[in-house]
């Protein structure tokens, strides 16, 4: 695996986005980021997210509703990464494995295929997508996920200590069913995936183990299932 994983894109822009995939696209001829906003509804990003790649890399599309199968896979095929921003978790989920790619995404996330995720593209990368705070208003009832690292994801945690203790109940009842760790990333934060290792690269956030007091982690220690 190697993952790029953020809570969110930068501050007021895509800069840490941009940072993550800087070092996959420069110096190759003709890049290609595969670009998979399956999460928004309205598709606005679309501009700014060419605007911030211009001159490092070409920007292909993945429209999970429009393109076929083997359309989506060919741009998964020949892209240097793939980049999944934010938007309704339930929503990406479902155009995903409506559209049958999720099977070819994994696979190819699997053999080392570049990763670079904030928000709903973070959440995904988990076992399921179950521990998202977004609604699920397309009503889907397709919760698995990626499965790229065992670890699922609660992004935009809060700060204030009130808020936490009411998300840090919420999420318990996620562990009466499920025995896998849920990391809590507040905005800034940037956890990264190389093979089985796990590590918060900076900013805060928190494990939160079945049956344990959550943990604050450290930035550059490896994170233990």
């Amino acid at each position: 695996m190697n993952l790029h994983l953020f809570s969110t894109p930068g501050k007021d822009d895509i800069r840490y986005i941009l940072e993550a995939c800087r070092p996959y696209l420069e110096g190759k001829n003709d890049p290609v980021v595969a670009y998979l906003p399956a999460a928004s509804l309205s598709g606005t990003w679309q501009e700014s997210t060419e605007k911030a790649f211009h001159g490092l890399a070409h920007i292909e599309t993945i429209n999970t509703e429009l393109m076929t199968l083997a359309e989506m896979e060919a741009a998964l095929r020949n892209a240097a990464l793939v980049y999944i921003p934010g938007g309704n978790t339930f929503l990406l989920n479902h155009r995903l494995h409506i559209s049958k790619i999720m099977e070819y995404l994994r696979k190819k996330v699997t053999a080392g295929l570049p990763v670079v995720a904030f928000s709903a593209g973070t959440v995904l990368c988990g076992p399921n997508i179950l521990t998202s705070k977004d609604m699920n208003m397309v009503g889907t009832s397709f919760f698995s996920s990626l499965n790229a690292t065992p670890f699922n994801f609660s992004v935009h945690y809060p700060e204030d200590e009130i808020s936490h203790l009411r998300q840090d109940d919420w999420l318990s009842d996620y562990h009466i069913f499920h025995d896998n760790p849920v990391l809590l990333l507040a905005d800034g934060a940037y956890v990264q995936v190389e093979g089985k290792k796990t590590t918060l690269v900076r900013g805060q956030a928190w494990i939160l183990r079945k049956g344990e007091e959550k943990e604050k982690l450290t930035p550059g220690k490896p994170i233990a299932v």
